[in-house]
């Protein structure tokens, strides 16, 4: 079942789908569809969003916390999704692989059940180069710091490994003050703002995901790669 493959897969032109609920109203469906590469986060569903976000997913990276959300609707993500290949990440002590990773474990049931899903785990060495390029870019150690990446940050760093061209829907910039006060996620209506979110985050002492200054991080690449902040207008 398991076997030892790395991902090898080259797009040329890529969209990176936010969960943001920036994307609620964007009417973004068909130009995100028409993209070479589909690339989503998480537990985020097309299904009644399509106009907005559009159909097709390619690749979904996966944080181990969203795995629960996903097995949860088994059906929807891994029988109905066959052409989707999945990345999932987590720390060591979730994705470890002598029986006592609780995530991994799952994973091999799914991989069990399924046979015909493309899933993959960020190695160990790929989630420490995320956190060598999370210290380079803003001078702080993520550990020291009480920092988690986000998937977003996952995300962003494998798209640029393998897409030509990267477009970015639904993904604020990091003056994020300045946008309307959407949801945190476009499929939850009823939780907390992204807003808020952001700024809980950012200043929490520990286990935070440092959302604002990952979005300044992207804003670098945005002129360093070949990176289009499609920031979609809410109607």
């Amino acid at each position: 079942i398991f076997s030892l493959q790395f991902l090898d897969v080259h797009c040329s032109h890529c969209a990176v789908v936010s969960s943001s609920g920036q994307m609620l109203g964007a009417g973004a469906g068909d130009e995100i569809d028409r993209s070479g590469c589909v690339i989503r986060m998480n537990n985020a569903p097309t299904r009644g969003y399509e106009k907005d976000v559009g159909t097709r997913t390619t690749f979904r990276v996966v944080s181990h916390t969203s795995v629960p959300l996903l097995v949860e609707n088994k059906q929807y993500y891994f029988k109905q999704s066959a052409d989707t290949t999945y990345v999932f990440w987590g720390p060591k002590r979730n994705m470890r692989q002598d029986g006592e990773g609780i995530i991994f474990n799952v994973l091999l049931k799914l991989a069990v059940k399924y046979p015909k899903l493309n899933m993959y785990v960020m190695t160990q060495d790929k989630i420490e180069y995320c956190d060598s390029v999370f210290q380079n870019e803003t001078g702080k150690n993520r550990m020291k710091t009480g920092a988690f990446l986000s998937t977003g940050f996952f995300t962003m760093i494998l798209a640029m490994d393998m897409c030509d061209r990267i477009s970015v829907y639904g993904m604020i910039d990091d003056n994020y003050s300045n946008h309307s006060d959407v949801p945190y996620h476009y499929y939850e209506q009823k939780r907390i703002s992204e807003c808020r979110m952001y700024t809980y985050h950012e200043f929490t002492q520990r286990g935070g995901h440092r959302f604002i200054t990952e979005k300044a991080i992207y804003a670098k690449w945005a002129t360093q790669h070949n990176i289009q902040n499609n920031y979609v207008q809410n109607t």
